[in-house]
């Protein structure tokens, strides 16, 4: 069954009455009839595979949301290995603190304020006795993290960003969360910046080692080093062809990975705590996340999701990788395969395309490893869009893992050997948009992250052929994304926004792929305590959010009557209601994340009609403006 594609025709402010979406059947097939004889099968036969999705309302916990006070991890962990030890991240209740016969397990040196949390390592027989004390509010097993592995700036349209608009990032701090970098590089040099940097003349504003506590900067494993090229490198070692998307942001580096690009979420958070209290200090508008973690639970309960949301709730973005788990071992598409933080609604969540090794946009296609949605336990749309990720060259950190692991794949530069690596992955994807992101709050500070991510979704361009729950709201126009931005801080009220064919002119919002009408940006849809998706401005007795305009009215996009605007699953009239996800009730199912191919694929499909729009004009215009591109106003 396709979805077709709401425009905005009639004005439908999201509420209690008009939220009644027609019903997507995710199993092709299914007339009612059908479906009254699968209920009566699935009750009589039930099977342990079968995966059901309940719908909640927007901005809401669902029911799949579990309360607890220790996770399964550590349930199992306590009653398995008594005397092993483990990493916990205890959560207090708050106003109290951690009893004193628990502190000499506490890492003095772990700040995680953030989500009113400490990390501890202990035996597992002292869990038990850490769960009965009132303080405690939540125990959660520090689990790893570990990095996403697997011609890039023309084909998103940053060169000519960098080139005809003159954005470069220039005063905007992005942090990056990762292995660390090299301590250096002629490629991040500072060029003409007149900034005076702590480490020589690199343009790391500030390191962090949460890993080893060192001072100065280095990457022992090599993965931070090649994210920081792509995101601003300035190609100094290349004649500029392999700088990065915003050579003139300046970087701050919290070293969580070790040499073999592995962490825990223990390391992630307290990296996040840091980036709070010196935000200011640094102006880090955009954190970039290309590492990961298997989803353990709801992001309602994560202490990695809840983390972030404090970030994105002081106006800053941040960017995570969708994950490498798209494909399963049989080589089908996997859905479900997005990993953490990826999984929540306010983080912006990046899949990987691939340029075929071509300047031309046209030939893109979605690389194959690319994780897909929906998510586990929530099931929301994801990733919201993708960007290149597939043979990116970036810098190489000498005498680090992936130097001496990979040696097949550095290559010279104009001036030294081996100083650049080519690697692929949702990680490479991610810092695509990170510095797509550094340069829209170069032309405009004062976006916030829904109005970013919105920005993104709406100048994205749909390829004909994947679905939502494969390209998000389509493949990185970064071009677009900063003129748009540009228009919002240039023009005023009322001017005649612009658009370009390309564009998808759509965002997912929740599990509704809405498209159509202009985003405001005064709207309420864009404040910090807005979390992307909900239908009200609270969980409960709130106003409707509203996205943006339509002949000057405002009006939220979709319509009450029968258009199919869901992504996946149905609406439930805004209830709380149990979906089928994949499979069928009478044994032969798919599981999660695998592809056995007993049942038909998701049936989920974009069913717009109109071909790709190649945007290599856009690209190239020598000296185009907001309003002379090709199909422009």
């Amino acid at each position: 069954m396709s979805i077709r594609l709401c425009s905005a025709r009639r004005k439908a402010v999201w509420g209690p009455k008009n939220l009644v979406v027609a019903l997507l059947l995710l199993v092709t097939g299914f007339a009612p009839d059908a479906m009254a004889a699968s209920q009566k099968r699935r009750e009589a036969r039930p099977s342990r595979h079968f995966e059901t999705a309940p719908i909640a309302r927007s901005g809401a916990p669902s029911r799949r949301v579990r309360q607890y006070k220790v996770d399964r991890e550590l349930s199992a962990r306590k009653r398995r290995n008594p005397d092993s030890r483990t990493k916990v991240i205890v959560t207090l209740v708050p106003g109290t603190q951690l009893p004193q016969e628990f502190r000499r397990f506490a890492r003095a040196d772990r700040k995680l304020d953030l989500i009113n949390g400490i990390e501890l390592e202990l035996p597992n027989r002292v869990i038990e006795r850490l769960e009965a004390r009132p303080e405690i509010f939540r125990l959660h097993y520090d689990r790893p993290v570990a990095a996403h592995n697997f011609r890039m700036s023309v084909t998103v349209g940053a060169t000519a960003v960098r080139n005809t608009l003159g954005y470069t990032g220039a005063g905007v701090g992005v942090a990056i969360i990762d292995s660390g970098i090299t301590n250096w590089h002629n490629d991040l040099t500072r060029g003409n910046s007149q900034t005076v940097y702590p480490y020589g003349n690199q343009r790391v504003a500030a390191f962090v080692d949460f890993v080893n506590g060192h001072a100065m900067p280095y990457d022992d494993h090599g993965h931070g080093s090649h994210v920081a090229g792509i995101i601003a490198g300035n190609g100094y070692d290349s004649a500029n062809q392999k700088a990065g998307v915003a050579p003139g942001a300046h970087l701050v580096v919290l070293k969580v990975l070790d040499a073999n690009g592995a962490g825990s979420i223990g390391n992630v958070i307290a990296a996040m705590n840091w980036i709070v209290t010196n935000a200011t200090a640094y102006n880090i508008r955009v954190v970039n996340l290309s590492i990961g973690a298997r989803i353990g639970e709801s992001y309602w309960t994560d202490p990695l999701t809840l983390a972030a949301k404090k970030l994105t709730d002081k106006g800053i973005v941040v960017v995570t990788a969708a994950g490498n788990y798209g494909k399963a071992a049989d080589g089908r598409q996997q859905y479900g395969s997005v990993t953490a933080p990826g999984n929540a609604p306010w983080v912006l969540t990046v899949g990987a395309t691939s340029t075929q090794g071509t300047m031309t946009r046209s030939d893109d296609v979605m690389a194959s490893y690319s994780s897909a949605g929906p998510t586990k336990y929530d099931y929301l749309a994801k990733p919201d869009l993708v960007a290149p990720g597939t043979g990116t060259v970036s810098l190489s950190a000498p005498g680090s893992t992936l130097y001496s692991t990979k040696a097949t794949a550095l290559s010279n530069g104009t001036t030294a050997q081996y100083v650049y690596l080519s690697l692929s992955g949702t990680s490479m994807a991610a810092p695509v948009v990170s510095g797509t992101v550094a340069a829209m709050f170069q032309a405009n500070p004062s976006l916030t992250p829904n109005l970013v991510k919105a920005i993104l979704q709406y100048t994205a361009q749909a390829y004909p052929g994947y679905k939502p729950l494969q390209q998000g709201a389509g493949f990185l126009n970064a071009l677009g994304a900063v003129r748009l931005a540009r228009f919002y801080q240039q023009n005023a009220v009322g001017s005649t926004m612009p658009r370009q064919p390309s564009w998808s002119r759509s965002i997912i919002w929740g599990n509704r792929l809405i498209k159509g009408g202009y985003l405001s940006p005064r709207a309420n849809a864009w404040a910090n305590n807005i979390v992307w998706g909900a239908a009200k401005t609270a969980v409960s007795a709130g106003d409707n959010v509203v996205w943006g305009t339509n002949n000057g009215d405002n009006v939220v996009w979709g319509t009450s009557g029968d258009d199919g605007n869901v992504v996946w699953g149905s609406d439930c009239g805004s209830n709380d209601c149990d979906n089928v996800v994949w499979g069928t009730s009478d044994g032969d199912n798919v599981v999660w994340g695998s592809s056995d191919g007993s049942t038909p694929d998701l049936q989920f499909s974009d069913s717009a009609s109109e071909p790709v729009t190649d945007i290599e004009a856009e690209l190239s215009q020598p000296s185009a403006d907001l309003f002379s591109l090709v199909g422009g106003l």
